[in-house]
């Protein structure tokens, strides 16, 4: 892999946070019941985190030469509790595999500096998954 094509996965990454960002916004305003208050306000906490993870990959896309990407990927619609927090999970589990497989792949192009911008996102993408989970029972 040389430079231009982790960019372009770099860029892959940043669209699946903006599908983050709607997704979360959607879910927050619509997701109803009592036993979803206290995941509704988790949801908030995740949506602030997931425009992190887009800042700081765009910064680190615009580091390494590439422009940041701006195109949102379709973001499937769901307004029952449970059927949106699945696929929440389901969201942040694919993006904790890409962003192991981003610091795997910074670190064998010598892009340390890189990795390391990516291990906050990665730690924070793995709470979501626990969150998740806890709230979805798995």
């Amino acid at each position: 892999m040389d430079q231009q094509a982790f960019i372009a996965l770099l860029n892959e990454d940043l669209e699946s946070e903006y599908r983050s960002i709607v997704q979360y916004v959607q879910h927050a305003a619509t997701i109803k019941g009592a036993e979803y208050l206290s995941i509704i306000e988790e949801l908030k906490k995740h949506l602030g985190q997931e425009l992190t993870h887009a800042t700081t990959l765009a910064e680190q896309i615009d580091f390494l030469g590439g422009v940041p990407s701006v195109r949102v990927p379709e973001v499937p619609v769901a307004t029952d509790g449970a059927a949106a927090l699945q696929l929440d999970l389901e969201l942040e589990q694919e993006q904790l595999r890409r962003y192991r497989e981003r610091v795997e792949q910074a670190k064998e192009l010598g892009l340390l500096d890189v990795g390391e911008a990516l291990r906050p996102l990665l730690q924070q993408t793995q709470d979501h998954v626990m969150d998740l989970q806890t709230v979805l029972g798995k």
